[in-house]
């Protein structure tokens, strides 16, 4: 009885072992028809970014599409969103709209806005800098020079615009270079360009941007976005606008560059550029003068966050920077990683900390 019992249990275990093997083997077997077959996995990356970055991140989502076919297996959807920084983050903080990357013109938002709850790292990537763009048909556009530009904006018959600095760092860039401006020229030229056309006023060198921005003449023009104004520069409906030069020249536009000491570029004036600030009415946050620096995160709790950090590592990669560099727009290399950088892009960045 024992051992027909035990030749019972045997067989069992062989049947059962056959019929793992056989359900195993329609697995193996479907996933190499998938594979010969050419099939890709579907997928979705939504990100959430900087206006300014529109273009050469539209140039870096085509590359990375036909990146992902043929080395990754995905089909992938990219839905970029493009607005100010501080909307782009408050989208998430605020709206709890969902996102799988968010980039910005303005690094430090992410450390202040989403850290610790979004997202425990960031890159810091590209610069830029802030110039005057105008158009051929611009008012005085033959006379405008990097040494006049604040006495051609004062004109009566000149319009000029900038970004909502409570939803755009080109914004409150803007007018904190024209209040770096004041002390670079030593003439009232933020009283005149800023608190006489707008409700934004100083109090002595930190600016007060409310909440509601109100114009008080058509002189100025003000937008969510930069490159909200660029539209109305070419079409002639506005003469000048504060805007990265990486968008002038993207978009083929004259402009003039400002001096060192006011257009947020170096970095070697940093501690100058700080004697200028701005405080927000839309985050309550008072935000410091620095140079330019973009940055870059993978939000923590995105279901598809495997595929946002290829994404991340491609465009942090040479293929990535080639990019920026055709659109103009200066990257920082190799890229600076904060946090704690995930091991998928410890490879392109230079981890700080």
């Amino acid at each position: 009885m024992r051992r027909i019992m035990s030749l019972i249990i045997l067989g069992i275990l062989l049947l059962g072992g056959i019929a793992s093997g056989c359900i195993g083997g329609e697995v193996k077997d479907k996933q190499d028809s998938s594979t010969a077959e050419g099939e890709l996995t579907r997928a979705t990356l939504k990100i959430f970014h900087a206006g300014s970055l529109s273009e050469p991140l539209n140039d870096v989502s085509e590359a990375f599409k036909k990146y992902a076919k043929g080395s990754l297996g995905y089909d992938v959807e990219i839905q970029a969103e493009a607005s100010g920084s501080v909307m782009a983050v408050r989208k998430v903080t605020d709206l709890g709209k969902k996102a799988d990357v968010v980039a910005v013109a303005d690094y430090t938002l992410i450390p202040q806005l989403l850290v610790p709850n979004f997202t425990d790292f960031y890159v810091l990537f590209a610069t830029n800098e802030i110039v005057i763009a105008f158009a051929d048909k611009s008012k005085y556009a033959d006379e405008m020079t990097s040494e006049n530009w604040y006495e051609i904006l004062a004109r009566e018959d000149v319009s000029f615009g900038f970004s909502d600095p409570n939803q755009d760092p080109c914004g409150y860039r803007s007018v904190m270079v024209m209040k770096l401006a004041d002390l670079y020229y030593g003439k009232p030229i933020f009283k005149t360009l800023v608190e006489k056309n707008t409700n934004i006023y100083a109090e002595g060198s930190n600016i007060i941007a409310p909440k509601d921005i109100q114009i008080k003449t058509d002189k100025v023009v003000i937008r969510p976005k930069e490159t909200d104004l660029t539209g109305l520069v070419e079409s002639g409906s506005l003469d000048y606008y504060f805007i990265y030069k990486s968008v002038a020249m993207q978009h083929n536009l004259r402009f003039i560059e400002l001096p060192r000491e006011i257009n947020l570029k170096e970095f070697s004036l940093a501690e100058h550029y700080e004697q200028v600030s701005i405080t927000l009415g839309s985050t309550g946050k008072t935000i410091k003068a620095k140079p330019i620096v973009y940055g870059i995160t993978v939000l923590k709790d995105t279901p598809g966050r495997e595929l946002a950090l290829q994404y991340l590592h491609f465009m942090l990669s040479e293929k990535g920077k080639e990019i920026f560099e055709e659109n103009y727009q200066d990257f920082i290399w190799p890229p600076i990683g904060f946090g704690n950088v995930p091991e998928e892009i410890k490879d392109e960045v230079k981890v700080e900390g």
